[in-house]
């Protein structure tokens, strides 16, 4: 597989893949592992999946469990909210982390200080130890920012989406995978000989020890940057350590992050959402086998092998056509259809009709994160990493305020609650109307007639006077003139940089 952009550029011969002025790939070679480009890739996903069978891997084994410790419905749900809740602060300061240290050493350290609780599940006693574990296990799934922060920063912008797409898309497959893994690992371990509430406790043991394994190959194998690590570029002078106050006020004001964080809360949100409830669901509504539950549910996860990198590959498909107003179009039409198909899931009463729709629901809500962050490397170049922390935080908020409102307790059905929550799937989408950016447009209108309409002042408006004098706006302007293709196939021309200074290429 291979995406090529239209950017022609002149590259270093130390790099293995074609770049642009900010030495980021122009083309996304899926079976090349090539360094740093696409080493990162295959570094990114694998340790993100990690994490991911680490979050779900209790729901598939929650019919043992509940039994084992005495669970209640209460106590299932209230445990489910905690594994989504931790990481929403997390997602926000871990994208102030890759701003300011680097995706790897951000990733990487998260990822070493939450595989202790993934350990620790082993030894769940009551309720609320089951909680806590559950809770701080699923504060790893932050990485989903630093692998989203690390693709923004090795690939350009004809070819971000589809790599962003998908690196989180085989990395959400952690949330499938775990559906058939955990239950086949405790069947295993049970067959040996190890009575039932034994077996699920060692089996845990697996998920912590994959986890531990990708936090060192980042640490030993990954490169922050195409030109290297944080910490040695700052040393030489290479790239400035910018003041966390700024890189976060930047980040907030931006009222673009706010909406996407809203709208990718009912997508990966409900993801989220669906892999706490599913295998549940098919078990007690339909009467199945636990490991027949389980593999229905790992339909759902397991469908991001091709839908979430298929948004990210319409988002960059329709930004060459339409630019950036394509890409939002996409997003709000997909996203739309996704709450359209959960509730006709919570509506169908037969097996095969749930399956069915539930499939064809998955594809439609996980191509809309792809899609959503096919948008989010535009919105900020100096805050790149608190927009992708705010949007990927927003996702875990849905995820809790889902789970509370339709899925705690006995106040509603399952399906009742599935049918409700595409409601608010619909809904909220709609909030997309609202993004607009000035060079570029919104779904309704084009580019301001305004000073502030190109690339450059869009981008440069996050520097101040001062800090230009210094040169530290460098890294902005260059990302500019490489996002001059969100214009669209219509617009070719190519405005000179507010400060008179010419694009700088390789």
């Amino acid at each position: 597989m291979e995406i090529s952009s239209t950017i022609t550029e002149t590259q270093p011969q130390k790099y293995a893949l074609p770049v642009d002025s900010e030495h980021k790939a122009t083309e996304f070679r899926l079976f090349s592992v090539a360094p740093p480009h696409m080493r990162a890739f295959h570094l990114s996903w694998i340790s993100f999946f990690a994490c991911f069978v680490s979050t779900f891997a209790a729901p598939p084994l929650l019919p043992i469990i509940r039994d084992n410790l005495n669970l209640t419905a209460t106590d299932i749900g209230n445990a489910g909210v905690a594994s989504v809740s931790g990481a929403v602060f997390a997602r926000i300061a871990m994208g102030t982390a890759c701003d300011l240290f680097g995706p790897r050493l951000a990733s990487a350290s998260l990822i070493l200080l939450t595989a202790p609780a993934v350990y620790f599940t082993s030894f769940a006693s009551s309720p609320v130890s089951f909680l806590l574990v559950r809770f701080f296990t699923g504060f790893s799934l932050a990485t989903f920012v630093s692998t989203q922060f690390w693709m923004s920063s090795m690939f350009s912008a004809p070819v971000v989406g589809t790599a962003n797409g998908v690196a989180a898309g085989w990395g959400n497959l952690g949330g499938g995978a775990t559906q058939l893994i955990m239950p086949l690992v405790f069947s295993v371990i049970r067959d040996i000989g190890a009575v039932k509430f034994t077996a699920w406790r060692i089996a845990f043991f697996i998920p912590a020890l994959f986890q531990t394994l990708a936090a060192f190959a980042i640490l030993i194998f990954g490169q922050d940057l195409p030109d290297g690590n944080y910490q040695r570029l700052q040393k030489s002078g290479t790239k400035q350590k910018d003041k966390f106050s700024r890189v976060f006020y930047h980040g907030i004001t931006n009222y673009r992050g706010w909406i996407l964080a809203l709208t990718y809360g009912y997508c990966f949100g409900v993801e989220l959402t669906v892999d706490n409830i599913i295998a549940e669901y098919f078990y007690d509504r339909f009467n199945l086998k636990l490991r027949t539950a389980g593999i229905i549910a790992a339909s759902f996860g397991l469908a991001n092998l091709f839908s979430r990198p298929a948004g990210g590959f319409i988002s960059d498909m329709m930004a060459r056509r339409f630019g950036m107003r394509g890409r939002l179009w996409a997003l709000w039409i997909i996203q739309t259809l996704g709450g359209v198909f959960c509730i006709i899931l919570g509506q169908v009463g037969s097996l095969s009709a749930s399956i069915t729709v539930m499939i064809i629901f998955s594809v439609f809500v996980q191509a809309a994160c792809g899609l959503t962050f096919g948008v989010v490397p535009f919105v900020s170049r100096r805050s790149l990493g608190v927009i992708s922390g705010m949007t990927g935080g927003g996702g875990n908020v849905g995820a809790v305020l889902t789970q509370l409102i339709f899925f705690k307790g006995s106040k509603y059905s399952k399906e009742t609650g599935i049918t409700l929550m595409g409601v608010m799937i619909v809904c909220c989408t709609l909030a997309i109307f609202l993004i607009y950016f000035p060079q570029w447009g919104g779904m309704f209108c084009g580019p301001s007639s305004e000073k502030i309409a190109t690339e450059e002042d869009y981008y440069l408006s996050e520097w101040s006077s001062k800090e230009k004098e210094k040169g530290l706006h460098q890294a902005s302007l260059k990302f500019a003139d490489n996002s001059r293709s969100e214009r669209g196939r219509g617009v070719h021309s190519a405005a000179m940089p507010s400060n008179g200074t010419p694009p700088t290429t390789v």
